[in-house]
């Protein structure tokens, strides 16, 4: 069974290029922005990893971020953001929030992928009990 993972991104390009490059291996859910993404969330879905834009209408991904990480249920699920602000102060605040990987746009999609792919790898090998 695959994967899910949650793409949130508000520019339809950018949410084509995540499925092309994951869909071998993953069910791609994807949103235009936080505020969606924590609605599909709350209605009870838990993906494996979560690969979102800052630059956001209505929700932005940091807020995105600072809501999914203060959730008990949900504060676990690793998370890659991907920014067209690719400076240090935005991928510490990020890392702060509870980032767990920052890439500036534009992106090399086979890092993306390895990038992710190494980040469950490690999450899965975390024990929370």
């Amino acid at each position: 069974m695959k994967q899910t993972l949650l793409a949130i991104d508000d520019v339809s390009s950018i949410l084509t290029v995540i499925s092309t490059i994951f869909s071998n291996d993953f069910n791609i859910v994807k949103k235009s922005n936080g505020r969606e993404g924590l609605a599909w969330l709350y209605e009870g879905n838990i993906p494996d990893i979560i690969i979102t834009d800052l630059q956001m209408p209505e929700l932005t991904g940091m807020e995105f971020i600072r809501e999914l990480k203060s959730s008990g249920l949900l504060c676990r699920i690793p998370i890659v953001v991907l920014s067209g602000k690719n400076n240090s102060a935005e991928r510490v605040m990020c890392f702060k929030l509870g980032a767990d990987e920052y890439l500036g746009k534009p992106f090399n999609p086979e890092e993306l992928h390895f990038r992710t792919k190494k980040l469950l790898e490690r999450s899965s090998s975390i024990s929370f009990s």
